[in-house]
């Protein structure tokens, strides 16, 4: 058994902590509640739309990878989707999302 924290539960929380700091997030894709993963879609006003996801490192420490897909975080995700259907996919748009995600995903 796992002391990790369902996604679902893990989603719910950064949603919660982004909309009540006056910013916005939604869920683009909804995957496994109890396992999947999670992809960020960090929007912001002054560059590209930047992919974050959580992983494990060499250490089994949990730490939020940037990707940089060539051809689009649209066009990522969405294939993503479709070699995995327990990804969940969440869009955040509020200044240091970054901050905000790596407090609710990689503290649990």
């Amino acid at each position: 058994m796992s002391d990790r924290l369902p996604t679902h539960l893990v989603v719910g929380a950064l949603l919660r902590r982004v909309n009540d700091a006056g910013g916005m997030a939604m869920v683009r894709a909804k995957g496994d509640p109890q396992g999947g993963a999670i992809l960020l879609l960090i929007e912001s006003r002054s560059s590209p739309v930047r992919v974050l996801e959580r992983t494990i490192d060499f250490d089994g420490v949990a730490i939020l990878a940037e990707s940089v897909p060539p051809d689009g975080a649209e066009a990522y995700w969405r294939r993503r989707c479709s070699r995995d259907p327990d990804l969940w996919v969440v869009e955040l748009d509020i200044p240091e999302a970054e901050r905000f995600a790596a407090e609710t995903i990689l503290s649990n």
